[in-house]
């Protein structure tokens, strides 16, 4: 038996191009891992199972694929903690998690290229899970380059009480639909001059915005003194980072009336 934590992320920026020939859509986007985290534990087993999360299907997915046609097969256990479809990547990070862990216990691993491989196919943020440290993610997000970024700031997560979670597939058909990806290239110029730049946490606040949804939270955020707040992903959860714990909570304590709310940090390890 392994047992592992599946960290969640923020994306710290997401620029969002035209859908592709596969269907996907170009994009740049930062992933930043944080300390909340699922824990995750797979075992062998006679059978694929998942318990301790009754909606799970990727994890299921996941172990399915390991295994393949080998003798045996791997089941998990997950303690929820990561909010269900936020835009922290909960799912993608669990798979992930079950993905090395149940490597760990095969007879003959799997090797990183095909598990890259296994976790492309699972989601376009499984791959990033793999990783440790800040990614650049380009491509359909499963393209990943390491990123040299600040890692001591706080970060104050909100959920909103009223926000309602849009599918991602509905999320990218309105983004389609009011013409967002003209002028892609200049804001994916834009963020990786910016990302060029960055050498304190401050410096994060001149990354470009969300190209998919924004939040009247975000807006809170900076008001209570975030030097950057954004929506993470398709939403619906926004984030605000702080230079100073004190703050961070004190704004978490504000906007508890607006939603569920975590006090967290950047995480560098899977």
């Amino acid at each position: 038996m392994k047992r592992g934590t599946a960290a969640a992320k923020i994306n710290l920026a997401l620029v969002v191009g035209p859908r592709r020939a596969d269907g996907k859509h170009e994009l740049l986007t930062v992933f930043q891992r944080i300390a909340l985290a699922d824990r995750v534990e797979v075992r062998r087993a006679t059978e694929t199972s998942v318990t301790g999360f009754a909606d799970d299907t990727i994890v299921r997915r996941a172990l399915d694929e390991l295994a393949g046609d080998g003798d045996g097969r791997l089941a998990a256990r997950i303690e929820k903690r990561i909010p269900v479809a936020a835009g922290l990547g909960g799912g993608s990070a669990d798979a992930a998690a079950a993905l090395k862990l149940g490597n760990e216990l095969l007879s003959a691993r799997v090797p990183e290229p095909h598990l890259d491989a296994i976790a492309a196919r699972l989601g376009a943020d499984v791959p990033f899970f793999l990783r440790d440290g800040p990614q650049l993610g380009s491509d359909d997000g499963t393209t990943l380059e390491p990123l040299e970024l600040p890692q001591d700031y706080w970060v104050v997560l909100v959920v909103p009480r009223d926000a309602t979670k849009s599918s991602t597939g509905d999320m990218y058909a309105r983004f389609d639909g009011r013409g967002g990806a003209d002028g892609f290239e200049a804001r994916r110029d834009a963020l990786l001059r910016a990302l060029e730049r960055v050498r304190r946490p401050r410096d994060l606040s001149a990354l470009p915005p969300n190209d998919l949804c924004s939040s009247p939270v975000a807006e809170e955020l900076r008001a209570l003194g975030a030097l950057r707040a954004d929506v993470t992903g398709a939403g619906p959860a926004v984030y605000g980072l702080f230079l100073h714990r004190s703050a961070a909570q004190e704004a978490r304590s504000r906007l508890a009336r607006r939603g569920r709310t975590w006090l967290t940090a950047p995480a560098w390890y899977v």
